[in-house]
């Protein structure tokens, strides 16, 4: 495995040439479009040979977020690379009623379980608007009626519809529910693991214990590292739809998070969060104004060779960006590539984590996987 990045005057077939490998190899691998034009500083994925045993490679459980209506052939792409496919999401009302999605979930469970990996429900507090709703984690927490009502609902829901674990993703949760969520959390584990089902909840990415802001103070590291059977650090949206244009997952910043997530939880519980996504900004930025429009990451690479520009590379955040012009608007796009996503991994490695989790999967990144597959043994169930 090796990493490539396009210098002025290279083209597909050079690059081939140079490594040995055929054409067809290269466009595969980095999914490269007819007719095959790159732009420079392009990071391609160079696989040469059939590649190694998975002997000896660290075991991963690699699993992502996708909604029902993911395109059913994205999903059966995806599917050889994952433990656990995470469907999108359930909500629920402040009586403790369940929420299904609007989409129907039963063909994504199937497609799961057909080529084995585990469906798990995703629980969120999500409000008639689409937005995180505090309001209904308080009623939820403060209320022990509430929650085994809840947990009923969400108990039989999960055996008339297949699925094999639970995730628990609330985010804005109030500073006076920081042990009531914990307590929730673990109740919910002991009812479920006594069926079988593992419970798994995502963290908002702190960096220290008493970090201020809504996100944070309610978000217990080491309390809920202990309620739960596996956690996943949220460490993207650093960069986000309506922030000034930055790396969605600067590895900084993400470092900073798992230096602190290791010392409150033990690193075997704990799932590393990748993007797979970028931003394109309008420019100027203006707070309160401005608001980028999400991207998938080939779609970046696209909009670069389209234009003409360079893809420049920070070495700080290891991720990928550039600018450009369009209807007299220049804009700034970040995203994610090789080069970024192989730094993921590696901290991964550093730390002896042992998950990846994908916000989210509804666009396939092959070389994302292939490079997954090069480095870690994925858990199958």
């Amino acid at each position: 495995m090796e990493l490539y990045v396009v210098k002025e005057g290279d083209s597909v077939d050079s690059i081939a040439a140079a490594h040995s490998i055929s054409a067809e190899d290269v466009i595969w691998a980095n999914q490269i479009e007819y007719p095959y034009r790159l732009a420079v500083g392009q990071a391609l994925l160079i696989l040469s040979g059939s590649g190694t045993e998975s002997q000896g490679r660290p075991a991963l459980y690699s699993f992502g977020y996708a909604y029902p209506f993911i395109n059913s052939r994205t999903l059966q792409d995806t599917l050889p690379f994952l433990t656990d496919l995470y469907v999108f999401s359930y909500g629920f009302t402040e009586e403790g009623n369940l929420v299904h999605p609007m989409s129907d979930d039963a063909w994504m469970i199937e497609a799961a379980k057909n080529a084995g990996v585990r469906p798990v429900l995703t629980l969120t507090p999500l409000g008639a608007d689409g937005k995180f709703n505090n309001n209904l984690v308080s009623a939820l927490v403060q209320d022990p009626a509430i929650q085994q009502h809840l947990i009923w609902e969400l108990g039989r829901t999960m055996q008339e519809r297949g699925f094999m674990g639970l995730d628990i993703d609330f985010e804005y949760i109030l500073a006076e529910d920081r042990v009531g969520f914990v307590e929730f959390v673990s109740l919910v584990r002991s009812v479920m693991n006594s069926f079988g089902y593992p419970v798994t909840v995502a963290l908002a990415p702190k960096t220290s214990a008493d970090q201020k802001g809504l996100l944070y103070e309610g978000v217990d590291y080491r309390l809920l590292g202990q309620a739960a059977d596996r956690v996943m650090l949220m460490t993207y949206e650093w960069g986000y739809s309506q922030g000034p244009p930055m790396a969605v997952a600067p590895l900084n910043m993400v470092r900073r998070v798992v230096n602190y997530a290791v010392s409150e939880i033990p690193r075997e519980k704990i799932s590393l969060g990748i993007p797979n996504y970028g931003y394109d900004w309008p420019l100027p930025y203006e707070q309160g104004v401005t608001r980028a429009r999400t991207i998938h990451n080939l779609e970046a690479i696209q909009i670069a060779v389209d234009h003409g520009v360079q893809i420049q590379f920070d070495t700080t955040a290891m991720s990928p960006y550039f600018r450009y012009w369009q209807y007299g608007i220049q804009h700034e796009v970040w995203f994610e590539d090789p080069r970024s996503i192989l730094a993921k991994f590696e901290l991964i490695q550093e730390y002896d984590l042992t998950g990846a989790g994908y916000w989210q999967l509804m666009n396939f990144f092959r070389s994302n996987w292939l490079m997954m597959r090069e480095l870690f043994q994925v858990i199958k169930m």
